[in-house]
């Protein structure tokens, strides 16, 4: 061939064998070069295989280690009537916070037995109820996942008519890789495990925090310090649990499904796309479940408590009280926990995915392939020490120390993590590789990759504290919605919403940075770990987010034990300060739900051999349109959920003030049970048609519209399912914070809002009302929406490639 291409020059006398000869030899030689040069660019990581297999477990195990270690010094706080005075929060820490053992309670004559007593009774009522609506919860789930588990086997099973022999590679058809059988039934196995995982950890996580509500309260007595250490040492428990148990699970099951695929990364990989859709499907049950829950008995116990009857919040009086707090652990913990675990599912998913098509895979470099768990390890150790910062090395004196505390907590995590993603980019990473992009391969620095995960990391960092800026009371946006109830609760509501989509703008330009940097670094792969940059905390994040849900039940058990004002007042700064924390986690929740819905978007075109997606096409425009409407229509169906439940919850509550006598003299005593089957037998009636709708859509519009209308529906919701979820968010921690503030009353300014009851803190209250279901329910439900539609889709890419698009084909 190259002496026919020198014939055809301009001096084809210059070319004799001699020189022919001498040609191929030199250019045969150029091109062993090349080749070794080649080799050396995509060579292996600097960290051997064998420390991999080691630490990644390792890492896992010392998370757990550590959570139960916390757990042991939390369970040193008795919850008994002989030991509950004693009691602190851990040995040695005693004297920890600047405070001595001394109780106010006994200062000031109330008698102490009677108070442990009565808060180990509420503890106890409530964890039941929590325990009794979860295992309901998943009765119903478990019915689903075997149903989806059944389908995930026959339409991937169905790709290649059942076949058990192998076919050709996706991606590379010289070489052989196992049947769509086989991809069928380990996908159906690695949902499975998701899903037990995920479930699994919503049910600790709550299991935790109603075991470390009642030991905050009684903490509260001896100072805020000594409570805020209980609590957040609680939370930690979930958090390294939830982490480290999704690491050591995703990795044992990527090594046991090794044995069967072999050099068949292509397909193992692919496979392993059925954990992420297990743990984002049981997480989307999880939050609109427990969102309806929560927020039925919150808003019946507002408005009837609050303002028709002018008790406090979480006054026994209320016959929704029990439900209230019991709501506040089946969603705000349950379902956060297996929300998040679900992100991180899914980011590492689409990473490993992309990677297993890349150099990584091709080459079979073990470390480099498992680059994304390798950060997840490295972010287990960053947040070991961070929690230390909070429980051992720095010390809460006051009230006002509370907030800078876990706003700390996010920067010292985010400045560790981001010198050990440059120590794990350089071992864990060759110095070049290529990255699949869209049927190319793209030459990748291992530098790029450290900027793509530091750019994720640092964005959920910014996000986090716009979204503190915007939701909580120290600063003027909320104090700004306070000073509106001055008119009512019309204004209230008008502020708030201004300010919800206000709060939009920052965060979006974040992501969209986040995205544009880590593309052109990296392609699909630089947004996925991206992602992974912003989930790399999750323990310290969880940590704080749980945090906020386990102090408000404090409060709550304080108003019910009848304890001093003065430990109300602890719990209650407690409390806002885990509101700002919440919201803080709602918005890392819902910017790596952008992040790892793009990247799973991506690697479902790539699967499903779309080559570009035009939003001239009709086909692609109609999905576009669609998928943009889907989070209104989720956000509707959860609104009416939680409405319908409350409508319920507020009669009943009615009733019962009305009939049951000497229940407003504090005499007699409500009717708990009552309030707590209302919530949960309508939270497991309306969970089902929006949990429906995500998991259909796809299935319906892959099957008989085809991959590229598939594609703008992902598109679409994605778009505006972020815009919505942060506005929701904050709009409802916004309004939160400023009947807190108006409560409080520690400025001037709050004082003239006050006191509780007055016209002001009435529209304060229905503000709050308003924004429940939207901070609670729809606004961290949508950010599973977008990912569930996404990896779903990811999963079932085979079958719509195949027989997807019908209508299109016959008409």
């Amino acid at each position: 061939e190259e002496s026919q291409c020198y014939k055809t020059t301009r001096y084809p006398h210059l070319v004799t064998p001699h020189f022919l000869s001498l040609h191929l030899t030199l250019s045969f030689s150029l091109r062993c070069v090349l080749c070794v040069v080649s080799r050396e660019m995509v060579a292996s990581a600097f960290l051997p295989e064998l420390w991999t297999e080691i630490l990644i477990p390792v890492c896992a195990v010392v998370g757990i280690v550590f959570s139960l270690f916390q757990w042991f010094i939390v369970s040193r706080v008795r919850v008994s009537a002989d030991q509950g005075a004693s009691s602190s929060s851990g040995g040695a820490n005693n004297g920890k916070n600047g405070y001595g053992d001394y109780l106010i309670e006994e200062e000031e004559g109330v008698n102490d037995q009677s108070v442990v007593a009565k808060c180990a009774e509420i503890q106890t009522a409530i964890s039941e109820g929590a325990t009794s609506f979860l295992f309901t919860e998943y009765r119903y789930v478990g019915v689903f996942m075997v149903i989806f588990a059944a389908i995930i086997f026959v339409f991937l099973g169905s790709v290649e008519g059942f076949s058990t022999e192998n076919k050709p590679c996706t991606y590379d058809d010289t070489k052989t890789c196992k049947p769509a059988l086989a991809t069928a039934a380990f996908s159906t196995i690695a949902f499975i495990l998701g899903a037990v995982t995920s479930v699994l950890s919503g049910f600790l996580g709550m299991k935790i925090a109603t075991y470390a509500n009642a030991r905050t309260t009684l903490e509260a007595r001896k100072g805020v310090g000594k409570a805020f250490i209980v609590a957040f040492r609680s939370g930690a428990v979930m958090g390294f649990l939830l982490a480290a148990s999704g690491l050591l699970v995703l990795y044992i099951t990527i090594n046991v499904f090794k044995i069967y695929y072999g050099e068949d990364w292509e397909g193992l990989f692919e496979a392993i796309t059925g954990y992420g859709l297990g743990g984002s499907s049981m997480a989307l049950f999880g939050r609109v479940g427990g969102g309806i829950y929560t927020k039925a008995a919150d808003v019946g116990a507002d408005l009837v408590g609050k303002i028709e009857r002018n008790i406090p919040e979480d006054d026994p009086r209320n016959p929704a009280v029990i439900a209230d707090n019991v709501g506040d652990n089946v969603g705000d913990i349950a379902g956060m926990g297996s929300d998040l675990f679900g992100s991180y599912a899914e980011a590492s998913c689409a990473a490993l995915v992309v990677a297993s098509i890349s150099s990584f895979g091709i080459n079979h470099d073990f470390t480099a392939m498992c680059y994304p768990l390798l950060i997840s390890s490295m972010g287990i150790l960053v947040c070991l020490i961070t929690t230390l910062f909070a429980t051992d090395f720095f010390e809460i004196k006051a009230v006002k120390e509370i907030e800078p505390a876990l706003k700390n907590q996010l920067i010292i995590s985010t400045v560790i993590m981001t010198v050990g993603i440059a120590i794990v980019s350089y071992v864990g990473l060759p110095s070049s590789f290529t990255i699949f992009n869209f049927g190319a391969q793209k030459v990748v620095k291992n530098w790029q990759l450290f900027l793509c995960v530091c750019v994720g990391l640092w964005a959920g960092l910014i996000i986090g504290f716009v979204t503190e800026y915007y939701t909580s009371n120290a600063y003027s946006p909320v104090q700004d919605v306070a000073d509106s109830c001055r008119t009512g609760a019309a204004t209230n509501v008008i502020f708030g919403l201004a300010l919800g989509y206000k709060s939009v703008i920052i965060p979006i330009f974040a992501i969209a940075i986040s995205i544009f940097v880590s593309f052109s670094f990296a392609a699909m792969y630089g947004v996925a770990v991206a992602a992974l940059g912003m989930l790399s905390t999750i323990a310290t994040g969880l940590a704080i987010d749980a945090y906020g849900p386990i102090s408000d039940n404090a409060g709550g058990i304080a108003e019910m034990a009848g304890m001093s004002h003065r430990i109300r007042e602890r719990t209650d700064a407690l409390d806002a300060a885990g509101n700002t924390t919440a919201a803080i986690g709602k918005g890392f929740a819902i910017g790596s739900a952008a992040l790892v819905s793009l990247a799973l978007f991506g690697a479902f075109v790539s699967r499903a051999g779309v080559h570009t997606v035009d939003v001239l096409t009709p086909k692609v425009i109609i999905g576009l349109l669609v998928g943009a409407m889907l989070p209104y229509w989720f956000s509707a169906m959860t609104m009416k959920s939680v409405g319908s439940a409350a409508l319920k919850m507020v009669e009943e509550v009615r009733r019962q003030f009305n009939t049951i006598p000497g229940l407003m003299e504090g005499t007699a005593k409500p009717d708990y049970a009552t309030c707590v089957k209302i919530s949960t037998d309508a939270s497991i009636k309306e969970m089902i048609p929006p949990g429906c709708l995500v998991m259909l859509t796809p299935l319906i519009v892959g099957f008989f519209f085809g991959v590229e209308t598939l594609s703008g529906v992902l598109a679409g919701s994605l778009v505006s399912g972020v815009q919505i979820a942060i506005s929701a968010s904050n709009t409802g921690g916004a309004w939160d914070n400023a009947k807190k503030y108006i409560e409080a009353g520690v400025s001037e300014h709050a004082k003239s809002l006050g006191p509780k009851g007055s016209e002001p803190h009435k529209a304060a209250v229905i503000g709050d009302t308003i924004g429940d279901p939207l901070k609670d329910t729809s606004g961290p439900s949508l950010n599973i929406l977008i990912k569930l539609m996404a990896v779903e889709s990811l999963v079932f890419a085979p079958f719509f490639a195949t027989h997807g698009g019908i209508l299109f084909k016959y008409l």
